[in-house]
């Protein structure tokens, strides 16, 4: 989990391995990761692009930039929240991601709320 909040906008992320959309003999591991942002502060903000910093077990980086995100750029008043669900595959059992969202306030102030790192992970047992 994820908890970050940056000029009044609290993002809440969480993630789980998708074990019926992965395939471990070809080295693919999908993960869903869920995303709140809350507008905690006291002006109006909107979401206007996204960015991802995504690293695996052995160290390969991706970098995903993009407006919006899941097709949206919600603009969110003070005391609203925006929810969605996106996803992540990978080659190998562990990751990392870290980002940040691009926010404008009504003013034209713009300011990059944050994302702090947050683990992809195959869970394991232990018998």
């Amino acid at each position: 989990m994820s908890d970050t909040k940056t000029g009044g906008i609290r993002i809440v992320v969480n993630c789980e391995y998708v074990p019926e959309r992965s395939n471990p003999t070809k080295n693919r591991f999908f993960y869903a990761y869920h995303i709140t942002i809350h507008n905690e502060g006291s002006q109006p903000a909107k979401l206007l692009g996204r960015y991802w910093h995504i690293t695996d077990a052995e160290g390969n980086v991706e970098e995903v930039r993009g407006p919006g995100v899941v097709g949206y750029q919600p603009r969110l008043e003070p005391g609203e929240s925006f929810d969605y669900t996106s996803f992540c595959p990978l080659m190998t059992e562990f990751g990392v991601m870290h980002g940040m969202f691009n926010m404008v306030r009504d003013d034209g102030k713009k300011f990059d709320a944050l994302i702090k790192p947050f683990k992809l992970a195959v869970p394991f047992s232990v018998n």
